[in-house]
């Protein structure tokens, strides 16, 4: 009797990485205007704002409507014009989340990045609505096994 034995192998995707712009900058940090966006299979929902100059200055962001799916940000007109958005589809809207430990994290949900996806031009903006959300908005971490 023959016993064929099989090996499982880890296949590891490449990060897809996206060149974009930010000419105004973050809110605090408004003098670095390149950056990448990382996303790395594995690390679903999450992906990465990187500095394009300086690897070891990231953040971690989240598509808000993951988080909130009734989220109904209201773009200020004058944002709209500078992105350049002609179609609601033009927007890609990412949000930037906080670790406050191994077991708690917050979205911002008043102060989205936004990028034409075209352009690849992106602007934090504070909403016209942002009353209506928090910039530490809970988010549902999960436990670690290990």
């Amino acid at each position: 009797m023959n016993s064929v034995t099989t090996f499982e192998t880890e296949i590891t995707a490449a990060p897809t990485i996206t060149e974009v712009r930010l000419p105004m900058g973050l809110l605090g940090f408004e003098q670095i205007k390149g950056y990448l966006l990382i996303a790395n299979p594995g690390e679903e929902p999450f992906e990465w704002l990187q500095v394009k100059d300086n690897a070891a200055l990231a953040f971690v962001i989240i598509d808000p409507f993951l988080v909130v799916t009734d989220y109904q940000p209201d773009i200020p007109q004058s944002d709209v014009e500078f992105l350049g958005l002609e179609d609601p589809q033009d927007a890609v809207l990412f949000n930037i989340v906080t670790l406050h430990g191994p077991n708690r994290a917050t979205v911002n949900l008043k102060g989205p990045v936004i990028f034409n996806r075209r352009t690849l031009v992106g602007k934090q903006v504070v909403l016209a609505n942002a009353a209506a959300y928090s910039i530490q908005h809970p988010l549902s971490v999960g436990e670690t096994v290990g």
